[in-house]
């Protein structure tokens, strides 16, 4: 460039912009890459303009434009010194300049300024297969240093699982780090060894994204790098995987740590696959996964010693090394970290976050904006203590639950349905005195499911023997909870049990969601952070359990006020306030929970109000509901991108015409659960029990739901409403049968206990009986 020396600074007049310095405003904002090069340099008032020929060229050029040259006329050279006028011409000549860029950055998005040069240096240590329960200061001393000086938290893994297996493999990893989203791979093999800086066959795993319906676009970590300016390297064939471009290469790469210059790279991904490539080998003995996990440290230790201190350094768990999924390590030390557990606004767990958070922390580490394809978010820091105990006994727990669910299921399915025989053949050969006990089991089965979720208060998958430690707890919460409904002097009333227990579920569940959805995470009736389906919010049971109970809680509620007005008031504020918190993305962030919430809770007020339900007003309410959510999501798409949630992911899947996949996928996801055969077994047996048993006249005897009705016509109201939440919410769901299965499992039982309550005596008492119990 010319300017700078051989014109305006060789005459003394101020400097041109093309003049600041080249490794600070000028390379890369305002000389090569902005007003340099592209505006005030070598294109632009260097050597055609304030450079070699200025006074001429830049005059003629000037009074084109009527500024430089009416100036010049108007005032004689003799009355204005030429250092003066040339000056004011440098100063007008950069305001055009400054003002032109930016209004044309701003317009046009001109690449000059769009993306900033990555700031420092990230490290990204991949050790696919690495738990914390592999860590000990004797077997993995280097790891377990690093952890004593970085932020911790458990990673959850989950990429596009090979069919028939639910883990994450290595080269489905890494390539899911270099995407920010879940990414599919061929096989369960090693990655392939390259021959320099390019990924072998790359064009088919592109090809095989697009076949996904998550459409991962592999590339993106290192195409986002390469955009800003910066180089990239990879130490390893499955680091390469990670680190390339959308082309698949990368700048350098190196087999071995050995031959690594660290100097001049921004972003560095290295590998340590030892306890991977062994495992893929032929299996692993305990002891050989022991040696594996030290040979892995070694290698992180080697790579840790060629990385200069002040760069950031990430460490990922990449993939699973079992023929189980499990939860993995997750480690980061520099600038922005410190020393407790991490977290992220994915998951919005204390000591959890995602492999595709990985993505996304990597890039803003580097000050780079994350590209929108990233669906994770940057893993921040807690003032939580990290202790890699307690992280080890959540991979645990996760385990555990993965053991005893199926078992849970079954047995629960079995004991409802002998429950439903048994009362069966009680309801119809009018047994009296089996009716008080059938009463107290109908209540304790109601409060079942939500004593599945409180359930999570003691840990109970840290015992030997964890399923009878699991069923004891969740009994023994249901008892707690039904010895509280059978306290009080509501106990004679037919709604009295079915309220509290119904409230006790709507109330739980509502604080849950709104300090953390902690009593939901490796629930048995919760969300898996091994499978990544879901971290917070309302999963499809825990809203089918939540919508039932708020409903027929509110039934029993209106049922007590007795003042119709005041009922309705009371029930429309709470029923509301539970309906918002089911959709706001800071607390339950239910996307397909409100539209059926929505229509069964105005189903519930219109037979409560004594107005006819009918296909037009259901119409309107579904339109209402639909456009609730509609707008909960644009709000929450109207934050910036690392605040949303999955409403305003959703929102964004839109505008890139993604949606159409995301739709496919759940609505194949639930028509996938009508062949889990024991819930759909459970959702027909209550379904025939209610209205083939409860429902039906007897010999000489009106129905004994109909007795209730009589006597608490809130009722009706309520299950109706309930009923049509949860199959609405079956229709528009991912998780389809389950949402019915888990309202029925509240429903039935507390309807039965009602039923028999309403044609049962009530125990002798001083205490005067309302009216028509």
């Amino acid at each position: 460039m010319h300017g700078p020396s051989e014109g305006a600074a060789a005459r003394g007049e101020a400097p041109d912009l093309a003049a600041l310095p080249r490794n600070g405003t000028a390379e890369n904002g305002t000389a090569e890459n902005g007003t340099a090069e592209n505006g005030t340099g070598e294109n632009g008032t260097g050597e055609n303009g304030t450079g070699e020929n200025r006074t001429s060229e830049t005059r003629t050029a000037l009074a084109s434009g009527g500024v430089a040259d009416t100036s010049h006329r108007a005032r004689p050279v003799a009355r204005r010194p030429v250092r003066a006028a040339g000056s004011r011409r440098a100063r007008i000549h950069r305001i055009v300049w400054v003002l032109l860029t930016a209004v044309l950055t701003g317009v046009f998005g001109l690449p000059g300024s769009a993306l900033a040069a990555p700031q420092g240096q990230v490290v990204i240590i991949g050790v696919p297969g690495l738990e914390w329960a592999d860590l000990s200061p004797w077997r993995t001393p280097n790891l377990w240093k690093l952890a004593e000086t970085a932020g911790a938290a458990s990673l959850s893994t989950r990429a596009v699982p090979l069919e028939g297996r639910g883990i994450t493999c290595p080269v489905a990893g890494w390539l899911t780090v270099s995407a920010g989203q879940r990414a599919a791979a061929p096989g369960c093999e090693p990655p392939v060894q390259p021959r320099g800086a390019t990924v072998p066959d790359w064009q088919a795993l592109v090809e095989l994204q697009r076949q996904s319906s998550f459409q991962a676009r592999i590339g993106t970590l290192g195409q986002a790098v390469k955009d800003a300016g910066g180089k990239t390297v990879a130490v390893g064939p499955g680091a390469l995987l990670a680190a390339v471009d959308l082309s698949g290469n990368t700048t350098s790469y190196f087999e071995s740590i050995a031959d690594l210059n660290p100097g001049g790279y921004q972003l560095i991904v290295a590998e340590a696959p030892e306890i991977s490539d062994a495992w893929l080998a032929d299996g692993m003995s305990a002891r050989g996964r022991e040696q594996a996990v030290a040979a892995a440290d070694t290698t992180v230790g080697a790579i840790l010693a060629k990385i200069p201190q002040r760069a950031t350094i990430l460490v990922g768990g990449v993939s699973d090394a079992r023929a189980g999924a499990h939860l993995h390590v997750a480690m980061a030390r520099g600038p922005s970290f410190g020393t407790g557990l991490l977290t992220a606004s994915s998951t919005r767990q204390v000591g959890l976050v995602t492999i595709t958070d990985l993505t996304a922390t990597a890039l803003t580490a580097l000050g780079l904006p994350v590209p929108d394809g990233v669906v994770g978010r940057a893993w921040t820091p807690t003032a939580q203590p990290a202790d890699p105990k307690a992280l080890a006994d959540d991979d645990l727990a996760s385990q555990v639950l993965r053991d005893v669910r199926e078992p849970f299921f079954f047995a629960l399915v079995m004991i409802q349905v002998l429950f439903y025989a048994v009362a069966s053949v009680i309801m119809r050969r009018q047994v009296a005195a089996a009716g008080r006990a059938m009463m107290i089991v109908g209540v304790v089965s109601g409060a079942v499911p939500i004593s599945t979720f409180l359930a999570q208060l003691v840990p109970w998958w840290s015992v030997a023997h964890p399923m009878p430690a699991l069923v004891g707890t969740i009994l023994g919460f249901a008892l707690l909870i039904a010895a509280v409904a059978f306290a009080g002097p509501w106990r004679r009333d037919v709604l009295g049990p079915l309220g509290v227990v119904a409230g006790v579920s709507s109330v739980a569940l509502l604080l849950d969601v709104m300090t953390g959805s902690h009593l939901q995470v490796n629930a048995v009736t919760g969300y898996e952070p091994v499978t990544g389906g879901r971290f917070y919010g309302f999963g499809n049971m825990a809203f089918a359990v939540y919508s039932t109970g708020t409903i027929l809680f509110l039934a029993a509620a209106a049922h007590f006020i007795r003042r119709r007005t005041s009922a309705l008031v009371f029930c429309a504020g709470y029923g509301l306030f539970a309906i918002a918190a089911d959709g706001w993305p800071s607390w339950g962030a239910d996307f397909g929970g409100v539209p059926s919430f929505v229509l069964g809770f105005a189903v519930f007020m219109l037979l409560l109000a004594g107005l006819r339900v009918s296909v037009a007003r259901l119409a309107l309410i579904a339109v209402g509901g639909a456009a609730l959510i509609t707008v909960i999501a644009l709000a929450d798409y109207s934050r910036p991108a690392e605040q949303r949630t999955h409403l305003g992911a959703f929102v964004q899947q839109v505008i890139d015409g993604e949606a159409g996949g995301v739709l496919a996928r759940k609505l194949g996801a639930m028509l996938g659960t009508l062949g889990n055969w024991p819930l759909t077994l459970l959702s027909l047996v209550a379904v025939a029990f209610l209205f083939l048993v409860l429902a039906r006249p007897r010999e000489m005897r009106v129905a004994a739901l109909s007795v209730a009705y009589e006597k608490a016509p809130e009722l009706r109201a309520g299950l109706i409403g309930a009923l049509t939440a949860a199959f609405v919410g079956f229709l528009i769901n991912d998780s389809g049968i389950a949402i019915p299965a888990m309202a029925l499992t509240v429903a039935v039982p507390l309807t039965l206990a009602a039923a028999v309550r309403a044609e049962t005596p009530p125990p002798r008492a001083g205490a005067t009986e309302r009216p028509g119990t």
